[in-house]
């Protein structure tokens, strides 16, 4: 049994959200319940593991949607927790709303170049996506939390992007 939890307003919408609920049961093979503010994850281990993290990205702000990505193979999840790294109320504002940029452009250039999608929800920005997109992405973020600017928050990305697309293009002997 594994449990998750998770805000009040994101375990309303999982209440709300019956059909989407029972579709992550059915393909992990498990139950679901909610009790509290816990959901409580059932079933058999591999299933569980799953489920609870389709439930973490949910419960970090993501649609039921793009959580269920997590379902494929080559789909993970990753979170940073700005209040964690950075303490300050007001810091943690401040570079959330760096992350986000002016009308959402940080955040949409960000997801195009790593293909990772993203999500800003309370005071974590998290991931989903293969591991080489979740780093790309990280790397911007992280650049943007050490207060550096964001040319040099793109240029990091766009660097590592370029080295993942090499390296994919690279033949292994």
């Amino acid at each position: 049994m594994e449990e998750v939890y998770m805000p009040a307003e994101r375990l309303a919408e999982l209440r709300k959200a019956a059909k989407a609920r029972k579709g992550i049961e059915s393909a992990c093979g498990c139950r679901i319940a909610i009790e509290g503010d816990i959901a409580i994850i059932s079933g058999k281990p591999y299933g569980e593991f799953v489920a609870k993290g389709v439930l973490q990205a949910f419960g970090r702000g993501f649609d039921i949607e793009v959580a269920r990505l997590l379902l494929g193979d080559n789909c993970y999840f990753a979170s940073i927790d700005l209040k964690e790294e950075l303490g300050s109320e007001t810091r943690v504002r401040r570079i959330k709303a760096r992350i986000i940029g002016e009308n959402g452009r940080t955040k949409k250039y960000i997801e195009g170049v790593s293909s990772a999608k993203m999500c800003i929800y309370g005071d974590t920005v998290s991931f989903i996506g293969s591991i080489d997109e979740i780093r790309e992405a990280e790397t911007a973020v992280n650049t943007l939390v050490e207060g550096g600017t964001h040319r040099l928050a793109y240029l990091r990305m766009e660097a590592a992007h370029r080295k993942n697309k090499e390296a994919a293009h690279r033949p292994d002997f």
